[in-house]
């Protein structure tokens, strides 16, 4: 589990196709001993398992299915991604619950420069409905950030100077691919909600 605050970035390293799946290999940005091997970090929202580790890189496998549902298929190399640990028990859960579990994309379709904050609007490939709410909590690329409006397929969140210097979002352009988690109170109410009225 993850709380969707970004610790740092990491770049791709090397790309490799095995079948259907695709082994990934980034420029490993920890000290020694804070990552291992079967460990689970979040990478652009994306929960991925450490299979090779050493000083100057580290590589994850990405299945075929983790591939159809979310922005993997774009990465190139060099490109940077989001990254946190799992949460412990001591810390404070400073953004959202964050599984690591990709709902959907979406793509960015307009950036606006608010003089001190920066406006990010999206169309998600989902449509939007009732487990997301104005003022709710989304996860983008891994990043727990406050959705301000959303209808249909259309949302938009404000991004503060911190999380746009300090996250992958300051690299990011109009027609780019990220990664979205709905909140998962929403969808577990959502989901109660469903069950009830199929009685």
């Amino acid at each position: 589990m993850f709380t969707g605050i970004v610790e740092c970035t990491a770049k791709v390293h090397k790309l490799n196709r095995d079948k259907n799946n695709l082994h990934i290999t980034f420029d490993n940005p920890f000290l020694d001993n804070e990552i291992q091997i079967n460990q689970s970090i979040c990478h652009n929202g994306i929960c991925l398992s450490i299979m090779n580790i050493n000083k100057k890189t580290y590589t994850v496998i990405a299945s075929e299915e983790t591939l159809l549902c979310t922005n993997l298929n774009f990465l190139k190399i060099k490109d940077e991604v989001n990254l946190e640990r799992g949460i412990t028990l001591h810390k404070r859960l400073n953004g959202h619950i964050v599984q690591g579990h990709v709902d959907t994309i979406a793509m960015i379709i307009k950036i606006e420069n608010r003089n001190g904050s920066w406006l990010f609007f999206f169309k998600s490939k989902k449509k939007l409905d009732s487990a997301v709410v104005e003022k709710g909590s989304i996860a983008i690329n891994g990043i727990s950030l406050t959705i301000i409006t959303c209808h249909k397929y259309i949302f938009n969140v404000s991004i503060l100077p911190y999380t746009y210097d300090k996250t992958n979002l300051h690299l990011m352009k109009i027609g780019d691919i990220v990664n979205i988690e709905f909140d998962i109170l929403g969808k577990y109410i959502k989901k109660s909600i469903q069950l009830y009225y199929q009685k």
